[in-house]
């Protein structure tokens, strides 16, 4: 399993870190700035510089479950990883690939009060390395992040231990009894398998009374997506698309439903591609609607988008596999896509 120990930079999370594993057994500590540290050698300058911090990179996060991953392979027992997750979407997507492999995360985070945390900041100056970059308004700039995550998601997702008063070792101590006692449960977040080929998934488009189509924001992965899923072996696709919408939303759909577009989406590493269907789940009724129990473990928001507002939110190639739906749910005819682009069909 995982302990992450979060906070804002200059909250101790190192230093409680080291302390905490010399009280839990068969405990190892991984840092993730070493990946960043790493990343900062590996990539071309211009790259680097055209995010504020490398963690903003896809790449960090990716690095950052493959080697935690194994890490725990290598080792086994707990890996201890004291690392700063203001965004909700990089969470997710660290934390849902984890649990896309089967490790629990335990999330802890160290709040001690701002005051107290201010002062640390103003004593250390601003950072260069790895933790962020030169700010011009220190520790202001450090500060507003974190209050605003502390604000929002980040209180209700970790067990939050208040450090003002205490030093690293008892900080530690604090987390230790909270794992021994069950205080510290691991993240609810959804355990989806990662593919290791090409997979066959299934999605629906349910539209409201303004032909809206349903979109919905998973935690594992990025992103806004169609209610939907992989296939199971041995399932039919339509009836597995009416499964994950059951599943996701709470509404039952009484028949298969009919078939908009089938794209291949060819391999592109990490990910292996596959076949993508969209199935059409028809209009969602006033009293439907309010029925929807978005979000749950998979998923962090929802909301019902027309074409335009949609080409904002989804990824190109989903957006254009959702434009080609739209057109065969139209002409009343499936169309056959790959990469998101129609073939075979001249007059489009």
């Amino acid at each position: 399993m995982i302990v992450w120990i979060n906070g804002a930079f200059g909250a101790g999370k190192t230093k409680t870190a080291r302390e905490l594993i010399d009280l839990i057994p068969n405990s190892t500590l991984f840092d993730p700035e070493v990946v960043g540290a790493g990343l900062a050698q590996l990539l071309p300058a211009k790259h680097l510089a055209e995010v504020d911090s490398v963690r903003d990179l896809p790449v960090w996060r990716r690095l950052v479950v493959d080697t935690a991953a194994a890490m725990l392979a290598e080792l086994g027992g707990v890996l201890v990883v004291p690392m700063t997750l203001l965004r909700q979407d990089h969470r997710d997507e660290i934390f849902g690939g984890l649990a896309s492999r089967r490790i629990p995360v335990h999330h802890v985070l160290l709040s001690p009060a701002e005051t107290i945390l201010r002062a640390r900041l103003a004593s250390r100056g601003a950072p260069s390395g790895a933790e962020g970059t030169p700010a011009r308004r220190w520790p202001e700039d450090a500060i507003a992040p974190y209050r605003a995550a502390l604000g929002g998601w980040l209180t209700a997702d970790a067990h939050p231990v208040d450090t003002s008063l205490l030093t690293p070792y008892e900080s530690a101590v604090r987390i230790a009894e909270a794992l021994r006692t069950g205080a510290v449960p691991p993240c609810d977040i959804v355990q989806t398998p990662e593919p290791t080929a090409e997979t066959l998934a299934a999605g629906v488009l349910l539209f409201d009374e303004r032909d809206r189509v349903l979109l919905v924001d998973p935690t594992y992965k990025a992103g806004w997506e169609f209610p939907g899923g992989v296939v199971e072996p041995g399932e039919a696709p339509a009836r597995a698309g009416m499964r994950e919408v059951a599943e996701e939303t709470g509404i039952t759909l009484d028949e298969p439903p009919r078939l908009l577009v089938a794209d291949w989406e060819a391999p592109r590493p990490p990910g292996y591609g596959g076949l993508r269907l969209l199935f059409d789940g028809g209009l969602l009724a006033g009293d439907e609607a309010r029925r929807l129990l978005l979000p749950g473990p998979e998923l962090r928001g929802w909301c019902f988008a027309s074409e335009e507002e949609a080409a904002g939110l989804l990824p190109p190639v989903r957006y254009e596999r959702l434009r080609w739906a739209l057109r065969a749910r139209e002409r009343g005819a499936a169309l056959y896509l790959e990469a998101g682009v129609p073939v075979g069909e001249p007059h489009l």
